[in-house]
């Protein structure tokens, strides 16, 4: 077998460890899941469509993409849908890279642009956070003629920080228009800052080299049926359409999506969960006597020294969580949001182990 060394040095991807024992004494607060889970709307639309569970699905999403393109004020022709923002993410680099090209993005962001960038025989090219977020000025400074693609995660998944409208336009003017710059935006429905970018007016100005990352696995707790989209100019589109595999969207997907976008009586409920939760979280961190980095999503990172030590710690008292040494920000956990009742179990349990 011929195998290629830069897939075959890649680390496995290993998902959060499960706790032995019945199911119902697991809480996985590792994955940013809405733990209000999907809206009724969702459920009721994918049970109808799972009679037709037996008929290749829509190739196109036709009517996702009209409806996505519509609450953006955009065409269908600048949408394209995926099974999950990280099939884009890998479709991206399958597009865009050849062996020994460069990639700029965070060194302390989502650990797929990495491992993506690694599997096409690219080079990436990691810019520390400065604040614990996108030093935008030293990543416009990073590019070179080799970089094709950029990725910036905005609220950056795993610290939850933002960068604001002004930087990121600024950030904008600076790159070439033969480098994309991908905005991955999986958390913007969380966002709270009041300057957060709205980058669609970009698109409808007819921006080539900018696509928007976007996901309903998050706010719309889909996660289970892996839905992406992103917006971009439509030749952009037309361009990752032709590496995408045929019925990639699943039928199931497509309707759970559909009627996900008409419940906005959901997206409002899982929002005032996530700021409840976030408040509840920030206050009780600190008074542990910890500096948790103020988080924008559904989740907050904080630093606690030994991150794998105090995740094992945890997972013995029934909570899994993510250690982020492995995504370049050592002593960091990540805890995503629960219910109410998970939430105060999982600072009882990290008040436990921290004084233990």
């Amino acid at each position: 077998m011929h195998f290629k060394d830069y897939i075959r040095t890649l680390p496995a991807y290993k998902p959060a460890k499960l706790i032995n024992g019945p199911a119902a004494e697991l809480v996985k607060l590792s994955s940013n899941e809405n733990p209000l889970g999907p809206s009724p709307r969702a459920v009721a639309a994918i049970q109808a469509a799972a009679a037709e569970a037996h008929r290749y699905p829509d190739a196109a999403s036709t009517a996702l993409r009209a409806a996505l393109a519509a609450r953006a004020g955009l065409s269908s022709e600048h949408v394209t849908c995926s099974n999950g923002s990280d099939e884009l993410i890998l479709l991206l680099c399958l597009a865009f890279l050849n062996i020994g090209d460069e990639v700029v993005m965070a060194e302390g962001t989502f650990i797929s642009y990495l491992l993506r960038t690694l599997e096409l025989g690219a080079r990436p090219v990691r810019v520390p956070l400065r604040d614990h977020a996108h030093d935008l000025p030293a990543m416009a400074a990073a590019l070179t003629p080799r970089t094709r693609l950029v990725f910036v995660c905005n609220p950056n998944n795993p610290t939850g920080t933002t960068n604001g409208a002004a930087e990121v336009r600024a950030f904008l003017a600076r790159v070439p228009d033969d480098v994309l710059v991908v905005m991955d935006e999986a958390y913007l429905e969380f966002a709270i800052r009041p300057d957060y970018p709205d980058l669609l007016p970009e698109l409808r100005d007819g921006r080539p080299n900018l696509l928007l990352l976007r996901t309903f696995a998050k706010i719309y707790g889909l996660a289970g049926l892996r839905l992406g989209y992103a917006y971009g100019h439509p030749e952009l589109v037309a361009y990752l359409e032709r590496a995408r595999p045929t019925f990639n969207v699943s039928t199931l997907a497509q309707a759970a999506g559909l009627a996900a976008l008409s419940d906005d009586e959901h997206l409002a409920r899982s929002r005032a969960h996530a700021d409840a939760s976030r408040r509840y979280f920030l206050d009780e961190l600190r008074g542990l006597g910890l500096a948790p980095i103020p988080s924008e999503t559904n989740f907050v990172a904080v630093p606690v020294g030994d991150d794998g030590a105090v995740c094992e710690g945890l997972r013995a008292r029934g909570y899994t969580v993510t250690p982020l040494a492995g995504w370049g920000l050592p002593g960091l956990i990540r805890i995503s949001f629960g219910t109410e009742a998970q939430n105060r179990g999982v600072m009882a349990a990290l008040r436990e182990v921290l004084n233990s």
